[in-house]
């Protein structure tokens, strides 16, 4: 099996190409959330908006996904039906949960990456003094058919001209949008869902979901670290794997997968070879290698180098943190 270049182009998203859509979720008019940029990368996302451009359609097993804020903005609370993964590609972010986002937080750096369980309220927000970017891995093709807010945060997009309808489609008062016949307001959750919300604290959920990139480095430097699996340091099934590869564990021996495989360099610059040509990604940029495609990836430049290696499983979506 073999891809031309300019085949395998398609395939490539580079940081630079990335469109945003600032218009995705129903927080867009939300004070505090309403520069926000949403990027889609691969997968169909859980995007509100018609607005969001798709780069790869080609299913995978999972989403990927980019959220690029400017300082002092946020995500609001939100849950979804299948797995979300968080890496941190610069700055640096506070992650929340809980019904009111007070249960408990961690902070993210470059690298770093956060494996929430569903059944959580999650948001984040950039607390760092330049725009920045974390990259997110949501499991399933159809990302679980969209995503669960908290009730306050339908309430404030309300009052600010956003109304999400029964069609998961967002509706702006602002532009004299109106909710076409038969469509209601999506209702909030009742008191028995939200009690079925978890609020674990800040110790219950750091040792089991989140992993520091310095330590990944150390973990990978004969093989690749096992970062997301059933064997790796965050143990869970989510329908996906990830590995992070470091330049001590890269190898130039081609290998090949019998599914769809995505490569995100996180620090350094890579080569990846194929049969049939070869090119070069920075941190930022996302490839999808076809299966059963033998490639190989390694770095192409002196200093810090790694990247994030995802594959999908045929495992459900993950873990569910009960209240």
């Amino acid at each position: 099996m073999t891809f031309s270049v300019q085949d395998m182009d398609k395939r490539i998203v580079r940081y630079g190409d990335l469109q945003p859509c600032k218009t995705a979720f129903i927080d867009a008019h939300t004070p505090g959330s309403d520069q926000k940029e949403n990027f889609t990368i691969i997968g169909g996302g859980v995007s509100e908006s018609p607005d969001q451009h798709v780069h790869i359609s080609i299913p995978h097993g999972f989403n990927i996904g980019a959220a690029g804020q400017p300082p002092k903005c946020r995500n609001s609370l939100h849950d979804h039906h299948t797995a979300e993964a968080f890496f941190v590609l610069s700055g640096r972010w506070r992650f929340f949960w809980g019904r009111w986002g007070d249960a408990g937080e961690v902070i993210l750096e470059k690298g770093d990456i956060f494996n929430i369980p569903t059944g959580i309220f999650r948001g984040f927000e950039n607390i760092g003094s330049d725009y920045g970017m974390i990259m997110a891995i949501l499991g399933g093709d159809d990302a679980g058919g969209g995503v669960m807010w908290a009730p306050q945060v339908i309430e404030d997009a309300q009052a600010h001209g956003l109304v999400l309808g029964s069609d998961g489609k967002l509706y702006d008062t602002k532009k004299q949008q109106r909710l076409p016949d038969g469509i209601t307001p999506m209702e909030t959750m009742s008191p028995e869902e939200l009690a079925k919300r978890a609020e674990p604290s800040t110790a219950d959920v750091l040792p089991n979901h989140v992993a520091r990139y310095w330590d990944m480095v150390a973990y990978g430097d004969r093989k690749p670290c096992k970062v997301i699996g059933a064997t790796g340091l965050l143990k869970d099934k989510p329908g996906f794997e990830v590995d992070l590869v470091t330049r001590s564990s890269a190898s130039a021996t081609k290998h090949k997968h019998d599914r769809p495989s995505v490569l995100m360099p996180v620090t350094g610059h890579w080569r990846v070879d194929w049969e049939g040509g070869s090119t070069s990604l920075a941190p930022g940029d996302t490839m999808s290698v076809p299966e059963n495609l033998p490639h190989s990836a390694v770095p192409s430049m002196s200093g810090d180098a790694a990247l994030y290696h995802i594959i999908s499983t045929n495992d459900p979506a993950g873990l569910t943190w009960k209240a």
